[in-house]
């Protein structure tokens, strides 16, 4: 990678063990031999900062899919219309972006185990009011729409200060391994949370799973509490964080080749490979003799099981060096794999090939995660991961759009299939003309 664009604190700039690092040359073992090469690589678990944090997530994964599921039940339960969730989802999106940006920037200027503890702690009491709204019985759409947007906000506050800690937490080495560590348990949340919802909602209704999510997310805060301070390295410099701030972390960016590829690359594979919006009318139309709601259910839950399952094994791929070359190969292979989905008729052949881009999904994830960490200096962290924040959440609704209209101009299945290929086309070609991202080693 060029000069400017290597971080200036990357393995030995800050202090070792301060922030749950081992002396260098110490800690790694002899190397994993047999099934344990595929094995989930757990070295990151060995800094008890960085497992005391990863610990939380375990945690907070499912129960926040216990709130991501009862918000939208319950609107729909006071209003019969499917448009009011779409109006609530649009709520909570745009103060979680607006707030991302400018939580990056307080990361940067402020010891994120503090920002964490406050953040963690406005989502634990949100997720009471929740709680407390449904045991009285308000059944009012505005306030769950205002709690929804209030939550969504200290999510975005909460998401940079979270992520750019975990550099602080382990060795440069281990970065591609701890993000696989947390996304694993991230996905494996969006799958056995919903489900877990779905069972106890019959049982104990719906104001008991905002109860459950706000005293899972009190585990949270205590993992917070005993994670070591993380200031700004710049330590006498104070720095605020307004527009002025947010803006250099764009153009921070855009002098950054290396940071802007892997942000272009997630873009290229969400907006023009996430074919979620047309799963309803292909579980309707090409999947019916299997049974629609069978048939829906697979295609949904195939992308996140793919991604588990890509992160129980990454044991050889997160030890991988050239992680530039890690991203365009998965971004690639997402778009393969969804090329295949599109052109599938058999329900059971279209589920591999999703749980296939699932992996691959899992794999960009990894690496594009390790390069925001590694690339960019510790006093822009905080707000590239804010951008980062920004570009998960956006991408897919993007998607969203583009696939639903496409799918009602081509039909759906030549949009999945088209969509797939101009993932890879679009990736090949910027990998051809920007050499930066493929070069970048860590």
């Amino acid at each position: 990678m060029d000069a400017g664009e290597r971080s200036s604190d990357s393995t030995t700039t800050d202090d070792g063990p301060r922030y749950g690092r081992p002396a260098p040359g110490t800690g790694d073992g002899p190397p994993r031999r047999g099934w344990r090469r595929w094995a989930m690589d757990t070295r990151p678990l060995r800094r008890p900062a960085y497992r005391r944090l990863w610990a939380s997530t375990v945690v907070t994964a499912v129960g926040s899919q216990l709130t991501a599921v009862a918000v939208p039940k319950q609107i729909y339960d006071i209003t019969g219309s499917s448009a009011w969730v779409g109006y609530a989802g649009l709520a909570g999106l745009v103060p979680m972006v607006v707030f991302a940006l400018w939580g990056g920037a307080v990361a940067d200027a402020v010891d994120r185990r503090k920002l964490l503890l406050v953040t963690n702690t406005g989502i634990a009491v949100t997720s009471l009011l929740f709680w407390l709204q449904a045991v009285a019985g308000l059944e009012s759409v505005a306030v769950l729409i205002v709690l929804l947007a209030l939550q969504q906000a200290f999510f975005g506050l909460n998401s940079p200060a979270r992520t750019a800690s975990i550099a602080r937490l382990v060795p440069a080495e281990e970065l591609a391994a701890a993000n696989a560590l947390g996304s694993t348990v991230m996905q494996t949340g969006l799958v056995v949370g919903p489900l877990l919802a779905g069972a106890l909602i019959p049982v104990i209704g719906l104001g008991e799973l905002y109860l459950i999510d706000a005293l899972a997310l009190c585990v949270t805060v205590r993992a917070v509490v005993r994670l070591p301070a993380l200031p700004p390295l710049t330590g006498a410099v104070k720095r605020r964080a307004g527009v002025r701030q947010i803006a250099e972390g764009f153009r921070y960016i855009s002098g950054h080749k290396v940071l802007l590829l892997s942000f272009l690359a997630d873009i290229v594979a969400m907006v023009l490979g996430m074919p979620r919006a047309l799963f309803p009318q292909l579980a309707a139309e090409t999947y019916a003799p299997w049974g629609e709601g069978l048939a829906l259910g697979l295609l949904f839950a195939a992308i996140p099981v793919g991604a588990v399952l890509g992160g129980l094994f990454s044991g050889t791929f997160s030890r991988a060096r050239r992680h530039g070359l890690m991203v365009i190969g998965a971004v690639v292979a997402w778009g393969v794999a969804v090329t295949g989905f599109g052109l599938s008729r058999d329900l059971w052949l279209a589920v591999v090939f999703l749980a296939a881009a699932g992996v691959a999904d899992m794999v960009s994830m990894v690496f594009r995660g390790a390069i925001l960490l590694s690339a960019a200096t510790d006093e822009m962290r905080g707000r590239m991961q804010g951008v980062f924040t920004v570009v998960v959440a956006g991408g897919p609704r993007l998607a969203d759009v583009l696939h639903g209209t496409a799918g009602a101009a081509f039909g759906p299945r030549a949009a999945v299939a088209g969509g797939g290929l101009l993932v890879v086309a679009v990736m090949l070609v910027l990998a051809a003309a920007v050499p930066a991202l493929r070069r970048y080693r860590v």
